[in-house]
């Protein structure tokens, strides 16, 4: 059961969309992923409310539990305070990022989780590297795995499930600003 427990990684999922084949490689990986629904950023309960249940369907068919933060956009808007104007991908888009991995580091630390990553890095949209670097700052108490889930047609892949399990599939990022472009 002890080499169980060391296999556990917290995977911090943006949406169904974004995290069906980062939970499936991460299987073939040998880990054993717990998924961590973590998105103030959106910029609606509603969308909020879609998102979430297209993620349950994503867990539900890769058998992996879920586990979802409480939904309070005003965290995320003081958070990006003063950023509001800022490009897509811009340092809105950095803090937006840093924020989400805060919360996912510390809820692994909560869990007695040892390591964590994100479904971030598979959208053709994020930089690898950028969330790479931003993950590895955060916590010293776990560890950021750095999976760029977009290698080996990831994109394509978790898309194709997506489709195949018929799950609501959103046209932006999340918060109002992205809206706005």
């Amino acid at each position: 059961m002890a080499q169980k427990e060391e296999n556990k990684i917290l995977l911090h999922a943006c949406c169904g969309i974004c995290s069906g084949y980062p939970i499936q490689l991460l299987k073939e990986m040998g880990y054993l992923p717990v998924v961590y629904f973590c998105n103030h950023n959106l910029d609606t309960k509603e969308e909020f409310e879609k998102r979430l249940e297209a993620q349950k369907v994503v867990c539900m068919y890769h058998w992996v539990d879920l586990i979802v933060e409480e939904y309070n956009h005003s965290i995320f808007l003081e958070y990006v305070n003063g950023l509001e104007d800022e490009p897509e991908r811009g340092k809105r888009c950095d803090k937006c990022i840093e924020l989400r991995l805060k919360e996912a580091a510390n809820k692994a630390q909560e869990l007695g989780i040892k390591k964590y990553t994100t479904s971030l890095v598979i959208s053709p949209h994020k930089n690898f590297e950028k969330i790479t670097e931003i993950g590895k700052q955060i916590s010293s108490e776990v560890e950021f795995i750095a999976i760029d889930f977009k290698k080996k047609d990831g994109f394509l892949k978790t898309n194709k499930l997506s489709k195949e399990l018929g799950i609501y599939r959103q046209n932006y990022c999340g918060c109002e600003f992205a809206k706005k472009i």
